[in-house]
Order: structure tokens, then sequence, then C-alpha cells
């Protein structure tokens, strides 16, 4: 018995009908409507990526149009002599011209020669030109005349990757059809079809791979499946795809990720080693990172997430990895990647330029880079604050030490001082002083039947500024210059020279409490230190133990003297500083020359 012959994908599957070409719904629905209302051009230019059906519909719109007995919706019916004809590959109404291999002025003379030969059987003789660009310009001259005016039988369609190359007089002479690349979801639709046909077990995060490799070409995507049938067999996973198709697991990204929120060097450095040692090109590798991080951001919120072109299992782990990273935090990664990328087309040492990159990523996750988490500290330091409230506990202990029948008179002072809690909560950060002072203390406010509280309003000026962790401490110049100097020591600011410039040649001023004042030399400083405002602010507020640090900025630009160019100038500048040379000139009738 004689074997089947195999036969390719790509081959096997080509669509046969409009209704089965795959992501050109708006195009295939146009070439219909042509042909139910009869409005047929007699040139048609089909441009756009390889493998997106240019030739497949050109073949299909050829054969519709000479069927002789089309259905209701238009269709070819494969049955009358000029669809068998087509089927088996010899009719002589359609002619396919490779223009890459057929691109000089005889060829198309002879085409020319053919188009004179009215059709057989059908209606129409149709010339699809493939690889258009690739005629020479005596071709592309020869072919001008009878593509202006054809005879009433001929159609010419025109197919090319590469439009630009055609020539205008060309362009005007054809109605443009630009065929998009294909969806992933429609790639990844077509190949489930194709699969469950050859009865091929397949995963959608294979077939996502798989998509994504193809970029946008249905018969790159068609070839890389027979590959994976061939190597895999009746079962394509995800694990056999990218080990054959030798793509880079975005597991590797995912855990990059962990690692940097953690700040744990060594391992990012440790899991960059495992990627190369793969056999995996750094270059690749900071690029695919870089996609990463803007899948993540995506992710973040449910209005963008339909942008990520992945499976939903994989949608799902990007949304929970989104969910522990802070939105800044990972534009300050995009832009550490993105500074990378560039850095690493002009390196030598290009490993330790993406290593030190890895190193600068996992030192975002430090205290004064870290933007989401300042945010709960004010709350939780005053939330202890009235946790302390029931301190007034001094109050009833005058009451126990003093024997006195004065005890009754502490019971209405402990309801009258509600307002005093802050001065006495704050006493335990430092037990030891507050006692003392307030050993003195009690009597005379028990002496004082609790009623002049102003007096005891005196103290907590002297315990706040005591307080190691006040969100409303006064600080002094002195203070605001040492944190100022010590906000350039940061390590996010280490990489920046610019910012480091800026930060170093400006002296904060304070002005009035708790804002200060930097005066910046142009708008380009201006625009630096904007952009990393929130880290400044940030680090002074938490060094100087105050949330109300502001930060003004002032930009006082240097005016360029004039400097006098023109003879004219020249004199007139002179004549500034001595104005007798005005009567000198005038008297001797002094002109100037150009």
């Amino acid at each position: 018995m004689e074997e089947q012959k195999y036969i390719v994908s790509a081959r096997k599957y080509r669509p046969s009908t409009f209704e089965t070409v795959v992501g050109q719904k708006a195009l295939t629905e146009t070439l219909r409507n042509a042909i139910r209302s009869n409005h047929l051009a007699h040139a048609y230019l089909f441009c756009g990526p390889r493998g997106v059906g240019k030739t497949t519909c050109a073949r299909i719109f050829a054969k519709t149009i000479n069927c002789l007995s089309p259905n209701a919706d238009h269709d070819a019916c494969n049955q009358c002599e000029s669809c068998v004809a087509f089927n088996e590959q010899r009719s002589f109404n359609i002619r396919e011209l490779d223009a890459a291999s057929n691109n000089s002025v005889d060829d198309i003379r002879s085409l020319i020669d053919e188009v004179r030969i009215p059709p057989q059987v059908g209606k129409y003789k149709v010339y699809i030109i493939d690889e258009v660009h690739m005629l020479s310009q005596g071709a592309f001259n020869a072919l001008l005349k009878t593509l202006e005016e054809p005879p009433s039988y001929a159609i010419f369609i025109l197919a090319t990757t590469e439009k630009h190359k055609v020539l205008p007089t060309i362009l005007s002479r054809c109605q443009v059809f630009d065929f998009a690349r294909i969806t992933i979801a429609d790639i990844v639709g077509h190949l489930q079809y194709v699969a469950a046909q050859e009865g091929v077990q397949t995963t959608e995060e294979a077939l996502n791979v798989v998509a994504q490799k193809a970029d946008g070409g249905m018969r790159d995507a068609l070839s890389i499946f027979d590959q994976l049938v061939t190597f895999c067999g009746g079962n394509i996973t995800y694990e056999q795809t990218i080990n054959v198709l030798n793509v880079l697991d975005t597991e590797y990204y995912f855990r990059l990720v962990d690692a940097a929120l953690a700040g744990k060097i060594s391992d990012a450095l440790l899991l960059f080693d495992e990627v190369l040692s793969k056999g995996f090109d750094a270059g690749h590798f900071v690029s695919g990172f870089t996609s990463h991080l803007r899948n993540v951001l995506v992710s973040k919120d449910a209005a963008t997430v339909k942008l990520l072109e992945v499976s939903e299992s994989v949608r799902q782990h990007y949304a929970e990895q989104a969910g522990r990273c802070a939105a800044p935090w990972i534009l300050k990664a995009l832009e550490v990647m993105g500074q990378c990328d560039i850095n690493y087309r002009t390196a030598r040492n290009k490993r330790l330029t993406v290593e030190l990159s890895l190193v600068k990523l996992c030192s975002l996750v430090m205290p004064e880079m870290n933007a989401p988490a300042p945010a709960p500290q004010p709350k939780t330091a005053q939330q202890p604050a009235p946790a302390q409230k029931p301190q007034p506990a001094p109050v009833p202990a005058p009451s126990a030490s003093a024997p006195v029948p004065s005890a009754p008179v502490s019971v209405p002072a402990a309801p009258a001082r509600p307002a005093a809690p802050k001065p006495v909560a704050v006493p335990s950060a430092a037990p030891q002083r507050t006692q003392t002072a307030s050993i003195p203390g009690v009597p005379k406010q028990v002496a004082a039947p609790g009623v002049p509280i102003p007096k005891p309003v005196t103290p907590p000026k002297t315990t706040s500024d005591s307080q190691p962790a006040g969100q409303n401490s006064p600080f002094s110049q002195e203070q605001l210059a040492n944190a100022w100097t010590q906000l350039q020591s940061l390590p996010a600011f280490q990489g920046s020279e610019r910012l480091l410039a800026v930060l170093s040649n400006i002296a904060p001023t304070l002005t009035t409490m708790p804002a200060f004042k930097v005066v910046l030399l142009n708008t380009y400083q201006e625009r630096d230190l904007n952009r990393e405002k929130p880290v400044i602010l940030q680090f002074l507020r938490r060094q100087l133990h105050n949330d109300g640090v502001r930060m003004e900025v002032e930009v006082n630009e240097m005016k360029v003297e004039k400097v006098p160019y023109t003879p004219q100038e020249k004199f007139n500048l002179m004549a500034q500083k001595n104005p007798n040379l005005l009567g000198f000139a005038q008297t001797f009738d002094l002109q100037f020359s150009s």
C-alpha cells in the first residue's frame, strides 16, 4: 500500500474561503462585498508582513470571481469546471508570477502579451504578482500602461512585504489593502483547531509561546507547530516548547522580581548566572525582563490587564505579583533596566553591566526608596499614643501615695485632664528623667485642684523635644544641612551623576518651619530635582522627625551679559563710558563700515 505523502500544516490547512482566513476580517469582508456588488477594480495591492494571508486572499479572490455557480454568500462552489481546474492547479485563468525571479523587462513583456488573450472558461483572467517590489525600474515602467488600462477581463493583484519600495505611480493605479499582523489570540485559536484535527494534545501556555515566537505570522506559527509535533509526538507541553524553541521561561523573571523586592542581591546574581549557563544571551534577558516589568505595571490596573497577551494562568500570576509591587518601585525598576539596555550595547564588559543593574534593582527596596512603606508609619506612630492614653496612671498615683483626705479631690482631677495624655505618654520613652521631674510636680498639681490645666502644658515642650520619632519636631538650619548631606549618599542616587551634582551644589535654606527653599540655576536642574522630589522629602521627613517638611524650588537663571560684536555696538559701549566720543564722531562725520 502506497504511503500517504506528508503535507506541512501551512499548506494542508491553508484557507480556501474568505470565512476561513484568520485575523483579516475587515479586508475579507471588503473583498466579499466587492464581489457581491460587482464593484471589481482592475488592480489591487496587498501589502503586509510575511505569513498574514496576502497570497491566500489573492487566490481565494481569483477563484471566487471565476466561479460559474457561486452560493448564496457569493463563495466559490468548488464543483464547477472553473473551481475544479483551480483546485487541481491547472486553471489557465489564474497566473502567478514570482517577481523575485522574473523581474526583468522581458518577463513583464511576455506577461503583457498573455493579457491580450481572453479567458476560455470563466469571466476574468487574474494575474497575481508576488513580491512585486523586486521588479526592476524598467519592468515597473513596462507594466505601467497595462496596469492603468488593462482589458475588461484582466485583473492584477500585486503582493508585497515592502510597500515603501513600490513606485508611487504603481500605488496610484491600485486599490491598496494593508494586512495587519495576526493577534496572539487568533493564532492560538487556529492552532487549537489544527491540533484537534491532528489529534495532538496541547496546553494554552505552550501555544502562547508558539504565537509569540511567530511574531504575528500564521505560516510561521504552523511551521513551529509542526516542529513541536515532530519532537513531542502527540502531547505538546510548556516545558518541551521552551526547550525546543530555546525560549527563556518567564518563571525566571518572576523569581528575579521576588529577589529584588526582598533585596537579595546574591539571589539575583545567581539567577542571572543560571540564565547565562543555559546559553541565553544577556541582551535578550535584559529586554525580556524589561517587558516583564511592563507587564507587571499593566497588571496593577484591572482596566489595562487586557493588554497582556498571555494565558489566563500567567495573567493571574502577573496580577498576584503586581499586588506586591508598588507603582513607584516598578517605574524606578523600569528606569534602571532601560538604562541598562542602553548601556549594554556599548559596554565592553557586558556581564558586569547587567550585574550592576541588578544590584541597583535590589537596592530599590531600601527604606529610602520604598514608597509605600512610609505611608503606614505615621499611623502606627500615632496609634500608640491613644493606646498609652489610659496611662494617666500618674494621676491616681498621688492619691495612693498621699494618705491625706485629699484623695477624693484627685478623683475629679482624672477626668479633668483628658488633654494631657500627650505629655504623659511621651515620658515613657525616657522613664528615668521624667519620673524625677514628675515627682515634685505631682504635689503641685494636686495642690491646685486639677482646674489650672495651662500649667501642665509647659512640660510638653521639653518632652516633645526629647521625643525620638516625633512627627512635628522642630529642626534647625544645621540639622537640615546635615540631613541634606546624608541625602547625597543614598544608594538610589549613586548612578545619576547629574542629580548628585545638583544636590551637592545647592544648599537648602530654612524659611518658615517646617518649609525650606532651594535655589536652582536653570529649569533642567528643576526637572531633575522634581523627578526625585518624593524620595527626597520622604528621606528628610524621616531624618528630621517632621512629617510636614516641604521643599520650595526657585529657579534663578543667570543673565548672560551681551558682548559687543559689531563696530557700532563697540562704539556705543565706549560712548557710555566716555560721552565725548559722540561729539568727536559728529564733528568728523565718522561712519562705521559694515
